[in-house]
């Protein structure tokens, strides 16, 4: 009867933490709250954001930087949007890595940009604002 007994009171625990979850919790509650991106959804008149990370070669042309260009996935910059913001000096690794995977190529600044574009009934209108979030510059 014990081991019966134990399983109830576990599986009873787990209703109860994942209701909880559920009318209070959020992404960090998983697997006992429900994921955001699941769970909401944005208005369709509501500004789309995309963070660009963008070069200035010594030559002065401003150019896009990728992941494939330095081996940093989108995610992985955004997850630091935070650092970039507080430390710019931390773009030097963008710069070298870009250094390293187009040899010659030498790049006098690095950005962060925001980007917010426009949307009207979840169509984009061809307008947006943005914002130099993090700046580094070749000494």
């Amino acid at each position: 009867m014990t081991g019966k007994a134990t399983r109830l009171g576990l599986a009873g625990g787990v209703v109860v933490v994942t209701l909880f979850g559920t009318l209070h919790g959020q992404d960090d509650w998983f697997p006992f709250g429900p994921f955001r991106m699941y769970s909401t959804r944005d208005s369709p008149h509501a500004p789309v954001t995309s963070t660009l990370m963008q070069g200035i070669t010594s030559a002065g042309r401003r150019i896009t930087i990728n992941g494939t260009e330095t081996g940093l996935r989108r995610a992985e910059v955004e997850g630091q949007l935070g650092r970039f913001e507080r430390e710019p000096a931390l773009l030097a690794t963008i710069a070298d890595a870009y250094q390293r995977r187009h040899s010659g190529a030498r790049l006098g600044a690095v950005e962060i940009v925001v980007r917010n574009y426009d949307l009207t009934n979840g169509a984009a209108t061809g307008h947006y604002t943005q914002k130099l979030l993090a700046r580094w510059t070749r000494s």
